[in-house]
């Protein structure tokens, strides 16, 4: 009998820069998906849980420097890293998450042991460190998660006084352009200066489970302290096995505005939508009333998976078992 098994990755929604992108760099990316899709497709394959396969494919995005979440995450107003992340089980609706943590090197290893080892849900800054510390998680120093082109990028921002992903960035993305050089901006397939950067994981296991998992590093020079949708259940990241598994990616306070996640699992329980036209009706309907930008990764207890995104590209790719993983970034 062949398998529902399935899992879907996101690594950021937001404009794309077609006109400079060269191949390699294209392909650079699409080989991360692919390889962090087979990691957790191997998980499934051999009968593991949802959840353990959403935390291995975070766990992984969060390693990559390609995307905003550990290593390679974005800097605060004031040179620092602060991550989010939260995980959530569909079978039992258990969920753990943290919030501004600056040394923990995996925070979706934390958030799972949130969800395992603690009472409560979410913990923030130094309580959250010392949860972790307790477990045994591994710590690093805070420079591990520096990379030269999100200091570059910070630099930038710190430049035009503001956060990064204010929605004209046109004097953003002019100044960038003005400034190509081998040491300015290096080209990706999404505009690094107006995307939303946050990865996110959702999975749906042999046994009929649901689970998903969302992390970031926020967005470049935001104010110490914001925390946006990614640890947030139900705005960031959303998972019942009666309905479906959520991770999300965008203008985080708009997406806690509509608790987005958690509106596509309600829109599927109480208008008895399926799972393609509440995700859509979500991000092509609601979001856009609020001026909200981004996307959404969701699978439902059938398998059904589904992307939608209203910028130009999303970062993202699906593995069924016994499949090959399929990555896109373009619209």
């Amino acid at each position: 009998m062949k398998s529902n098994a399935v899992l879907a990755i996101h690594g950021g929604a937001g404009t794309i820069l077609r006109a400079s992108m060269a191949p390699e760099v294209e392909t650079r990316y699409l080989d991360a998906l692919s390889g962090i899709l087979a990691a957790g497709q191997r998980i499934l394959a051999e009968g593991g849980g949802a959840l353990d396969a959403v935390e291995e494919a975070v766990r992984l995005l969060e390693d990559c420097p390609l995307f905003n979440a550990g290593h390679g995450a974005v800097f605060t107003s004031a040179g620092t890293h602060e991550l989010d992340a939260s995980i959530m089980d569909g079978r039992t609706l258990e969920a753990g998450a943290v919030c501004c943590v600056k040394r923990v090197r995996n925070p979706v290893l934390a958030a799972r042991r949130v969800l395992e080892k603690s009472e409560h849900v979410l913990f923030t800054g130094a309580g959250a460190e010392a949860f972790a510390a307790a477990q045994g998680l591994e710590f690093v120093d805070p420079g591990y998660f520096h990379t030269d082109a999100r200091y570059r990028q910070w630099q930038l921002a710190r430049g035009e006084a503001r956060a990064m992903l204010d929605h004209d960035g046109a004097t953003l993305e002019a100044k960038a352009a003005a400034n190509a050089s081998a040491d300015s901006l290096p080209h990706e397939p999404i505009d690094p200066n107006r995307k939303y950067g946050t990865v996110g994981a959702v999975a749906l296991d042999a046994h009929g489970h649901l689970a998903a998992a969302t992390s970031t590093g926020g967005i470049t020079n935001k104010q110490v302290g914001r925390v946006g949708d990614a640890p947030l259940i139900g705005a960031g990241c959303y998972a019942d096995d009666a309905t479906c598994a959520v991770s999300t990616t965008g203008s985080g306070e708009m997406f806690m505005r509509m608790v987005a996640a958690y509106d596509v699992a309600a829109q599927m329980k109480y208008r008895g939508v399926s799972l393609s036209e509440a995700a859509t009706n979500v991000v092509m309907e609601q979001l856009p009333r609020i001026d909200g930008r981004g996307g959404l990764i969701a699978v439902d207890a059938q398998g059904n998976v589904v992307l939608p995104f209203n910028t130009e590209g999303m970062y993202r790719g699906y593995a069924r078992v016994g499949e090959a993983p399929v990555a896109s970034i373009y619209a």
